[in-house]
Parts: C-alpha cells; sequence; structure tokens
C-alpha cells in the first residue's frame, strides 16, 4: 500500500524485476523529503546521549550547508537540515525527569555531560516509560523511579506524529528494549537502536519490521572517533599492511551512569560481544578469544561523561619482528555519540520516505558496532554516502 501510494502521489517511474513484483522506486531527491519537511523525534532514555542530541541540533540550526562544519558529518542530509530534527517526547522511569520539559530534563538527575549550547524550552514532555530490566542494580542505588503507571508508549507515538524513535536504555536492558520495539512496531515508526540488544541483525527482527513497513538501523551506536572505530581502524590497518595482529586489548573508564551500570558485569554479555565483533570483523582470520579483551574497565566517578580508552596491540611485521602499538583515547562520551546519531535519525526518515523496510544495511554498517553485516569503515561510508543519495536501498531481509 505504501508503494503504491507514492507512485500515484508522485507520478513515478519504476523498475521490476523477475516475474515477482520486485518493485524499485525511481525517486527524484527532492521528493524525497516528506510533506512537512521535518525528522520528528522521540527519545527512549533521557541521560547524557540524549543531552547531547538535543544540544546538538540546537548548536547546528543556523550551520550553512555548503559549509565543512567541525563536528558534523552532513549538514544537509539527503534534503535533512540538522534544524529539521524536531523532538516530539522523551521517555524515562527517573522521577527527576518524569513530567518535566525535555530542556530541562536533560539536566536532571544523574546527568553530567559538558554543556555546550544553551536549549531553550522545548514544548516537548517526558513522559513515564516501561522499567523491567532497565534499571540494574547499580541504577537504582542511584535513580528513583517515578510513581504512576507507564504512559501508553504507542498511543503517545502515534498522537505526536512520531517519525523515528531513538534507544539510549542502559546496557542491559534486553526486555525493555523488546518491549518498547513493540510499542514502536504497533506504531509505524523507524527505530534507531543505540545499545548494544541485538534487535537490527536479527532476521526474526528483520522480518517483523519488514511485515509492518517500516526501517530500522542497529545496533549498539558507533561513536564518531570513539575507541572502537579507532581501535576497527588500527586492526585494519594491521591487516592491509602485512603485519599479523596476535594479541589486543582495550580497556575503557569513565564517569557517567553507563559506566555506573556496567559495574554489573551480568549485563555486560552483548556490549562485550558487540565490542569484540566490531574490532575482529576487520581481521581475515580469528584470534584466539585468549587474545581478546575489549571491554568496559572501571567507573571513575570524577571523569563524570568522560571516557578514557587504553588500546594495546602487538604484532609481528617483515621478518617475524615485533610490533607493538598503545593508544590513549579521551573523549566527551556522549557528543562522541550524538555526532552518528544525528545523522542515522536522518537516514532512518529516508528510509521512512522511500518506502523501505527491515534493517536498512549501509547506515547499519556505518553507524553501528553490531550491524547485521560488517564491512571496512571506508566502505561502509561509501555505502551510506550512496543511500543518502538514494542509490543504495538494500534493507534486510532481503
Amino acid at each position: 500500500m505504501l508503494i503504491g501510494s507514492l507512485v500515484l502521489k508522485y507520478n513515478l517511474p519504476i523498475q521490476r524485476s523477475g516475474r515477482r513484483a520486485n518493485v524499485r522506486l525511481i525517486v527524484p531527491q527532492e521528493e524525497l523529503v516528506s510533506d512537512n519537511g521535518k525528522v520528528r523525534v522521540a527519545i527512549i532514555g533521557v541521560g547524557n546521549c540524549a543531552n547531547s542530541l538535543v544540544q546538538g541540533v540546537e548548536f547546528y540550526k543556523d550551520a550553512c550547508d555548503d559549509d565543512q562544519v567541525p563536528g558534523l558529518m552532513h549538514v544537509n542530509l539527503g534534503g535533512y537540515h540538522v534544524s529539521d530534527i524536531e523532538f516530539t517526547a522523551g521517555i524515562d522511569i527517573d522521577i527527576e525527569k518524569v513530567g518535566k520539559d525535555l530542556s530541562e530534563a536533560i539536566w536532571a538527575g544523574q546527568n553530567n555531560t559538558i554543556k555546550f549550547a544553551d536549549v531553550p524550552h522545548q514544548d516537548v514532555k517526558v513522559y513515564r516509560g516501561m522499567t523491567h530490566d532497565g534499571l540494574g542494580k547499580y541504577l537504582k542505588e542511584k535513580i528513583t523511579k517515578a510513581p504512576g503507571p507507564t504512559d501508553n508508549i504507542v498511543e503517545l507515538l502515534r498522537d505526536t506524529k512520531t517519525d523515528v524513535v531513538v534507544s539510549y536504555l542502559p546496557v542491559g536492558s534486553e526486555m525493555a528494549t523488546k518491549w518498547y520495539v513493540e510499542q514502536i512496531l504497533d506504531a509505524g515508526c523507524a527505530f534507531v537502536n543505540c545499545i548494544p540488544v541485538f534487535i537490527a541483525r536479527e532476521p526474526y527482527w528483520q522480518g517483523r519490521f519488514r511485515e509492518a513497513g517500516v526501517p530500522m538501523i542497529g545496533d549498539d551506536i558507533k561513536s564518531q572517533v570513539g575507541a572502537t572505530i579507532v581501535h576497527r581502524v588500527l586492526t585494519r590497518l594491521f591487516q592491509d599492511r602485512g603485519v599479523r595482529l596476535e594479541r589486543t586489548s582495550q580497556l575503557n573508564v569513565g564517569g557517567n551512569m553507563d559506566f555506573y551500570n556496567m559495574l554489573e558485569r551480568a549485563r555486560l554479555e552483548s556490549k562485550k560481544i558487540s565490542k569484540t565483533n566490531a574490532v575482529t570483523s576487520q581481521l581475515d582470520y580469528e584470534l584466539p578469544a585468549e587474545d581478546v579483551y575489549i571491554g568496559p574497565s572501571d567507573y571513575v566517578p570524577w571523569l563524570t561523561d568522560r571516557k578514557w580508552a587504553h588500546i594495546r596491540m602487538e604484532g609481528r611485521s617483515f621478518g617475524d619482528v615485533p610490533l607493538n602499538l598503545e593508544l590513549k583515547l579521551e573523549v566527551w562520551d556522549s557528543p562522541n555519540s550524538a555526532g552518528v546519531v544525528i545523522d542515522a535519525v536522518r537516514c532512518a526518515k529516508l528510509g521512512l520516505d522511500r518506502g523501505l523496510s527491515g534493517t536498512l544495511v549501509a547506515p547499519s554498517a556505518y553507524f553501528k558496532k553490531s550491524p547485521p553485516r560488517q564491512f571496512a569503515d571506508d566502505v561502509a561510508r561509501e555505502m551510506t554516502e550512496a543511500f543518502i543519495q538514494g542509490s543504495n536501498i538494500e534493507t534486510l531481509p532481503a
């Protein structure tokens, strides 16, 4: 029905392949922007990452399309300027955030990221969400649940005409993530999964999003210049330059609630899988499990939202001679994430505009640690640029 309505609305030519109705729309780039020209975004989890995303939209709202702007990969992405992103709702369980305007909630509770923009009143409320397993053993020490029942999330997303839902739930929120995904499917929204609960890479969920006729991008955000992408690029450099990587480690410390939550090691299984596979996927051979350690290490409160990553790589180069590398990366964790999410939500909206459904392969490969298909980052970038232009619209299931 969606493809048919697009064809009628824009009088579009189509291409058909084979005997089945495998239709590819040939949509002029200027027609890919929806009628209102906006990307309406709801956020699940109003923590530091949400804070930086909201600040970023305000900070870059007047950026010139033609400028190379520090901090942005795209000022205008497929016809959508950063200023076209509008927030429709925040969803949280923290008593210090629920009921507040989004502009206030991003500074409430345990949020402790850096301020780089003055965010005006948004007239966007933070609603009471579902807890499930979203509040772990350690987070319960810091966060008090808001009283009252969970708001009707499906109705909320529909009433606010939300296009894209972003999940910033805490690491380890397996049940909560799946519950929210069901609400997102019922509401008919696109989904950007920023946490290491595997949705976009799983055939079951790919099929569910295909049935619902909506796209998703996932899983687990790969920050702008974070520990994962730096480690990946260096691993690929070893591979391409003929150096045999034999052992590697990545130890991360930080002072935000993400790191505090990850002191509960039982919540880390998917996180460690996601970060480890993101790096080892860049090798053409398999490293023994005992020769790879990649994951969070500890919580250091005075770091606040800063993150320190220590990377060690040991290998053998020409003549079987040892070659060792050590690197320390210091970043503000949440702005580093927002620099990617600000593009991911616009790609998800392009997917909606084009009538795509299931997992968007190219944006997932470039923006996420655990996409359904891994590529070298330069290849994933080219694929994503092609997606933005409308020439690479591969989705899963195929």
